[in-house]
């Protein structure tokens, strides 16, 4: 399982996201180019990640806007944009209403996981604006993030954690900033308000540099990402690190972020694979057992959700209570936390990382359509024929009988008819 850890030095923006992954990934640039433009970026929109230094560090930068903010030669980017952390960009009153914008990301040609990240992410951000502005969320306008940059930085930002596979993520204490930003709504403090209710639980610091350090389109991949606040204890690799730069010059600092990726240290024992889950856990003493059961029943068809379990509880003021735990891949947390809330009744619900240890097994098809999974236990095999396909017999005697047929002929073994 790899660990990506972001340490936002300059900030977080969503271009400076993209561009520090890339820097990471460069092999990994023309696909996500090609992915922006299916999400409907016109072709006299100039397009590029490209190499970047400021004299201190080198690095990667993401740039969108018209051809001629791009210099043939050095191909150094000059154009408004939104991640420049002041908000002074040629799109700056151009309005795009949310539940248009999520029609159009749902109809493109992009990879199913790429839109359901895209929309996700875009899902938190308009619902932040919706209670800063006291709204119903499809009655959003997005305003500065409506630009085509930011549209960009976001789709580029889904299909690379989609690309990246199942991953956990941390992230260093993020710069407050100081000031006031302009917006479409005037003149609002730094960070901006949508900015802060997508940053709630992160820790911040302000390490003495005035203006906007994390943009609403940053926060908003942060919050997608639920990432860790610290790197963790467990032993790592360093495996890469990837610079992304954004525009404004800080003096005596570069405005970078920057990606370390990481690996497991230590391999788990010969022909036993080793990652990283995600646990969500949280407990239910208002639902009732038949409308509980259905919707746990939803979420173990959520992408993403690898186990779902249940087991009573006495709750507060000895009342009985079930408690739910649903085990996932790290990648698609924030997505499964979103089921969890609209399928049951609760109110809150905790996430957590464990290692696991998992042995390698295969599917077997049998020519009646039986399947049966033959895994390795140490020097040997065992085999479990899927209950499914046996349901349908009565009597327990005949249902065992044909379990265990079935297993020894995978095994490889006579069955004895017993």
């Amino acid at each position: 399982m790899r660990h990506f850890h972001l340490d936002p030095l300059g900030g977080v923006a969503g271009d400076m996201f993209v561009a520090a992954l890339l820097d990471l990934r460069p092999e990994l640039i023309d696909s996500v180019l090609a992915a922006v433009r299916i999400a409907g970026l016109s072709d006299t929109c100039a397009l590029d990640c490209i190499p970047h230094t400021d004299g201190v560090l080198a690095g990667r930068r993401f740039v969108v806007g018209a051809p001629r903010t791009i210099t043939a030669g050095t191909r150094q980017a000059h154009h408004h944009h939104e991640h420049e952390h002041e908000h002074e960009h040629e799109h700056e009153h151009e309005h795009v209403r949310w539940s248009m914008l999520r029609q159009r990301l749902a109809d493109s040609s992009l990879d199913l996981g790429v839109r359901e990240r895209a929309i996700a992410i875009f899902t938190g951000l308009a619902d932040a604006e919706a209670r800063v502005h006291g709204r119903a969320i499809d009655d959003v306008s997005f305003h500065e993030v409506g630009a085509w940059d930011s549209i960009a930085d976001i789709v580029a930002a889904a299909f690379l954690i989609e690309t990246l596979g199942p991953a956990t993520w941390s992230v260093a204490p993020l710069p407050l900033g100081r000031g006031r930003v302009n917006t479409a709504h005037g003149m609002l403090p730094v960070p901006a308000p949508a900015t802060v209710l997508l940053l709630e639980g992160f820790p911040c610091l302000d390490d003495g540099y005035a203006g906007e350090r994390v943009t609403p389109t940053g926060a908003a991949i942060l919050r997608h990402l639920a990432p860790a606040f610290e790197v963790g204890r467990a032993p790592r690799t360093l495996g890469g690190v990837g610079y992304g730069f954004g525009t404004r010059r800080f003096p005596g600092m570069s405005n970078v972020l920057r990606v370390t990726a990481f690996t497991h240290t230590a391999p788990a024992a010969e022909g036993i694979a080793a990652d990283t889950v995600a646990l969500l856990s949280f407990e239910i003493d208002d639902q009732t057992a038949e409308d509980l059961a259905i919707g746990l029943d939803h979420l173990r068809q959520t992408r993403g959700v690898l186990d779902v379990s249940q087991r009573p509880i006495t709750g507060k003021q000895g009342r009985a209570a079930a408690s739910v735990q649903i085990i996932a891949e790290p990648g698609f947390v924030e997505t499964i936390a979103e089921r969890c809330f609209s399928e049951t009744t609760t109110l809150g619900l905790r996430i957590s990382y464990a290692e696991r240890r998992i042995l390698p097994r295969e599917e077997h098809r049998l020519d009646d359509g039986r399947r049966v999974k033959r895994v390795r236990r140490g020097d040997g095999y065992t085999a479990k024929t899927d209950v499914a396909d046996v349901a349908g017999l009565a009597g327990h005697a005949a249902r065992d009988a044909r379990r265990r047929e079935s297993e020894a002929r995978v095994l490889g073994e006579q069955s004895d008819g017993g």
